[in-house]
């Protein structure tokens, strides 16, 4: 053949033709897959996703892997008690405190994995904003995390909160430090004691898991309380005909709000 026919590209992972890379890591203890940008490309930003409640990691593969092609480092851990760590599970929990454990523990270890991601992109990471993506049991985490991030010294610039509740009202469970912790950290009645970067809080109006009138509705006022009358800051989507999930147009608002552009669907 001539010369004048390109090169048979490497055959990669891509998004919109673009390539990314996957690779398994333990950050701090936990497990991880990440979606990097290509080998060489500077990494612009951080962006943790954190799945829901019964799921593993390996379900937000590729979901926001445009974010990692356009030079993100996307990570997705294990919440603790879920995929590779389901073994940790302490004996006697019923349904609620299986997920309310998870969450706190997933919420205590998050400055260890973040210090591993660190440790492991050096100093190109230094100064890059951090991202939270949390659905569902996910959205619990991220809401509580863009409060205790900062307080460890490791500020949030941007979350998105998905088909999840700032509620948190749960009778079935019982553990002294669970309550503590609902307590503590629950969003309707603790949306103003977190800074007030961006939040992106996004919910399906088929949820059946969580109805937007006892779910997103008491939580979106309660964060609308927190950033004032203007409201700078904080973006409030729901989306027609979808149910307890991450739709393709939930999923573009994530990117669009990542991003910067808010007004994107």
């Amino acid at each position: 053949m001539t010369g004048d026919v390109p090169a048979d590209p490497r055959a990669a992972p891509l998004v919109g033709g673009r390539p990314y890379r996957v690779v398994r890591r333990v950050l701090g203890g936990v497990p991880c897959l990440l979606e990097l940008p290509p080998e060489g490309q500077a990494v612009t930003a951080l962006c943790v996703v954190y799945h829901g409640a019964w799921a593993t990691k390996e379900g937000k593969l590729g979901v926001y892997a445009a974010l990692a092609a356009g030079g993100a480092a996307v990570i997705l851990p294990d919440a603790a008690l879920h995929g590779e760590r389901q073994g940790d599970t302490p004996p006697g929990l019923n349904d609620r405190e299986y997920v309310w454990e998870s969450v706190s523990r997933t919420v205590a270890e998050a400055p260890a994995l973040l210090d591993g991601a660190h440790a492991a992109f050096g100093p190109e990471v230094s100064g890059v904003p951090l991202w939270l993506v949390g659905s569902s049991m996910g959205g619990y985490v991220a809401q509580t995390l863009r409060r205790t991030l900062p307080e460890a010294g490791l500020p949030v610039a941007r979350t998105a909160a998905l088909i999840t509740s700032g509620v948190w009202q749960e009778p079935a469970v019982r553990a002294p430090h669970l309550r503590a912790f609902l307590d503590a950290y629950r969003p309707v009645a603790h949306a103003g004691t977190a800074p007030l970067t961006p939040l992106l809080l996004a919910s399906g109006e088929a949820d059946p898991t969580f109805p937007l009138a006892a779910h997103h509705a008491p939580t979106a006022a309660a964060y609308r309380e927190a950033f004032g009358p203007a409201g700078a800051g904080l973006v409030e989507r729901t989306f027609a005909g979808v149910g307890h999930y991450t739709s393709v147009q939930m999923q573009r608002a994530v990117l669009a709000f990542l991003n910067g552009d808010t007004d994107s669907d």
